[in-house]
């Protein structure tokens, strides 16, 4: 079943949000409409801090699945949630016939940045939900990357080497793939891939790309990821404040150019966020899409 997501060509795939009001709800029904149409590997619905958001990720997870022909890939997160939940969330996708699971220890509710508690019949570590996920049943079950570490509660620096170590628990649990946090400079995933090979790991790790179009909303994203802004992009983006057509080309330029990056360097597919809106997302999948065929007649063109 992996190989769908990380086989062969590179792989393009979309996240989508469950949507909290009935015109959310109309404007994700659209977004997929529009998606389906670029026949991507996969989807993903993310699931909310805390499981905040769990029987809408569950239904709308379920409703890409009977309504669609897209392969959807269900989050699911340990936090907040006792095994036995977990062991009926895992059930009620394969009931759906969902196959593809991205578990993730997942964010503290109310506070990401906060100290992380388990619940008192759940797990501690994403990896233990990986060997319960594989106990279920036959599922393909990817895990978060996070390339730029994560900043401790106490305000200490991200630890890379225990990042690494981490990571590489998921994988020996069972992990197929990976799957990763938002990053804005394509150095920060290449060199967290070569640690993870170097720590004899090949899990193929997907790079996610954050349209940047919206300065605001794109700082605060990366604060509650800690992932590093580029002074340039943020200075261009704060330039063209006012003007979303402008915005809209900054970001769109700036990800196809990271994107392309990426897959030179040998990243098995690339995973958009679409905020729930295609727009910015397929400019830069087309994009791509646009410039790898022109390199396949012209392989020297973008390079000279």
């Amino acid at each position: 079943m992996v190989e769908a997501i990380t086989g062969g060509a590179p792989s393009f795939s979309f996240e989508f949000f469950p949507p909290k009001t009935p015109a959310g709800d109309e404007t994700l029904r659209a977004t997929i409409r529009r998606i389906e149409a670029l026949a991507p590997s996969f989807v993903s619905v993310t699931y909310g801090a805390g499981g905040s958001s769990r029987s809408r990720t569950v239904a709308v997870t379920r409703a890409v699945a009977a309504e669609t022909t897209l392969r959807p890939v269900a989050h699911l997160t340990a936090v907040g949630h006792s095994v036995a939940e977990l062991r009926s969330i895992v059930g009620q996708y394969a009931d759906a016939g969902i196959r593809d699971i991205l578990v993730l220890r997942g964010d503290m509710p109310g506070d990401p940045r906060g100290t992380w508690v388990p619940h008192p019949q759940g797990l501690r570590y994403a990896y233990e939900l990986v060997e319960l996920v594989r106990s279920l049943g036959h599922f393909s079950v990817g895990v978060a990357a996070f390339p730029e570490g994560r900043a401790h509660p106490s305000g200490r620096p991200a630890d890379h080497d225990e990042e690494i170590r981490h990571f590489v628990a998921k994988c020996r649990a069972g992990a197929d793939y990976a799957i990763t946090q938002m990053f804005f400079d394509a150095e920060h995933y290449l060199r967290f891939r070569d640690r993870v090979v170097a720590a004899g790991c090949d899990t193929p790790i997907i790079p996610e790309i954050m349209p940047a179009t919206d300065i605001r909303q794109i700082r605060r994203f990366a604060e509650l990821s800690d992932a590093a802004f580029p002074e340039d992009l943020a200075h261009r983006l704060e330039a063209a404040h006012g003007d979303p057509g402008a915005g809209h080309r900054i970001g769109v330029d700036h990800a196809t150019e990271m994107g392309l990056r990426l897959l030179d360097e040998g990243a098995p597919g690339l995973h958009y966020i679409t905020l729930n809106r295609s727009s910015a997302a397929t400019d830069i999948h087309r994009n791509i899409l646009s410039a790898r065929s022109a390199d396949a007649t012209a392989p020297l063109a973008r390079h000279q």
